[in-house]
């Protein structure tokens, strides 16, 4: 039998895996050459432009590398550019945005306590914030393009503030981080795309035609870079919070969020400096771990919730809770898993709900029955080593159901 839902979940797990494997070699590749560039020794024999070179060893082999401040005196051959891992890594990040978030809007994009608007709006809020992040950070760094770069990227940090304060204002606490992640890196590729490849183009289009390149591409394209440099962490952390409830389900995931950007800083500075051989600047481990416990404080005050929650369903949920089978489902969820998967967990140890999952109520059960489906009927992951024996006949109970939801109109 073709099952939507698990082909489903295969493709959300390979666009993710995709993603994951063009990051990796993005971060990697910018890592590196920002290490490269710093670490360039300056003071020896240089061939004739040289700005700098560099003895590696890696695998074996030796290598010698040398970095031209503006371009060498020919084009050489087999000139190898360094462009898809950014844009391979920003084209599955937004196919993940649309698979998760778009078309799983209803679960994950909106929360009717935050903003209750259709998913279309949210979908078409959330495309409009990408393209505004990337044209607020160009105008900014060409305002400031004389300006100490101090004082540009405290200006976009208080970018990155409103941004945060804006996205907990309009969508769920999961996707608020998330999207200020995407909103990062959508300026990280965007740099890449619109600027440093550009930039690089015209210097080779000018060694091609036998002409000296100005320096003026390549210093900007040396600053997008460095700012592409301090930003990476702050965008690995908001990618992985949405599997931490601590960090997007407060009531100050903004504050959160906008403190993690300041780790970033603090976090590359020291790896910035060792590589330039200017020391070790051990206060910003000090600082980034005190910058650490003030989110971890953030995330534990708790808040009263409001008087009266929208507890009604709606779109697929109401099919999920008037197929066949609902009562028993929801008596099965919650004598086998809302022990750990309730506001106020009584599992001994656990402080909060699993992945922010909470499962006390018929429309929280509907509301997540697709993940019910895959976790428990499919998959047998939950409950966790089976520790509250959930029987085959309950699993059998949980996929007939969500069958028949499915079998009556349900996509997915």
């Amino acid at each position: 039998m073709y099952d939507l839902a698990v082909m489903w979940e295969w493709l959300e797990f390979a666009v993710r895996w995709t993603h994951v494997i063009t990051a990796i070699a993005w971060i990697g590749s910018s890592f590196y050459f920002i290490a490269l560039d710093l670490g360039l020794h300056r003071d020896r024999n240089l061939a004739t432009g040289a700005d700098g070179e560099e003895w590696q060893v890696h695998g074996g082999g030796f290598y010698h590398i040398q970095k031209y401040l503006v371009a060498p005196a020919n084009m050489p051959d087999g000139l190898v550019w360094f462009k898809w891992e950014s844009y391979s890594t920003w084209l599955t990040g937004f196919a993940m945005l649309v698979l998760v978030y778009y078309l799983g809007g209803e679960l994950y994009l909106i929360d009717a306590n935050v903003l209750d608007i259709p998913v279309w709006q949210g979908a078409l809020i959330s495309m409009a914030s990408l393209a505004f992040g990337w044209f607020a950070y160009n105008t900014l760094c060409k305002v400031f393009v004389d300006a100490n770069q101090t004082v540009l990227m405290v200006a976009l940090f208080v970018v990155l503030v409103g941004m945060s304060i804006f996205y907990t204002q309009v969508f769920s606490g999961r996707a608020a981080l998330l999207h200020l992640g995407a909103f990062t890196a959508t300026i990280m590729s965007a740099n890449v795309f619109f600027v440093i490849m550009p930039n690089q183009r015209i210097v080779v289009a000018d060694l091609q035609a036998g002409r000296k390149p100005d320096a003026k591409y390549g210093k900007i394209a040396k600053q997008r870079s460095t700012h592409n440099n301090y930003l990476t962490l702050p965008v690995i952390f908001l990618m992985l919070s949405n599997h931490y409830p601590l960090a997007f389900a407060t009531p100050y995931n903004w504050a959160i969020a906008s403190l993690v950007f300041l780790m970033g800083v603090t976090i590359r500075h020291w790896f910035n400096t060792q590589h330039a051989r200017k020391g070790a600047p051990h206060w910003t481990w000090a600082a980034t771990v005190m910058l650490m416990i003030v989110i971890a404080w953030l995330s534990s005050i708790r808040h009263e919730e409001p008087a009266e929650q929208q507890a009604g369903l709606k779109g697929a949920a109401l099919v999920y809770a008037s197929a066949p089978g609902f009562e028993d489902v929801t008596d099965i969820v919650l004598g086998r898993c809302s022990m750990c998967h309730a506001a106020e967990p009584s599992w001994e140890g656990m402080h909060w709900p699993p992945k922010g999952v909470v499962l006390e109520t018929p429309e929280q059960v509907a509301a997540e029955a697709r993940r019910i489906y895959v976790q428990s009927g499919i998959a047998h992951a939950m409950p966790p080593a089976n520790l509250s024996y959930m029987e085959p006949e309950e699993r059998l109970k949980i996929v007939e159901w969500y069958r028949g939801a499915k079998g009556a109109g349900v996509e997915g």
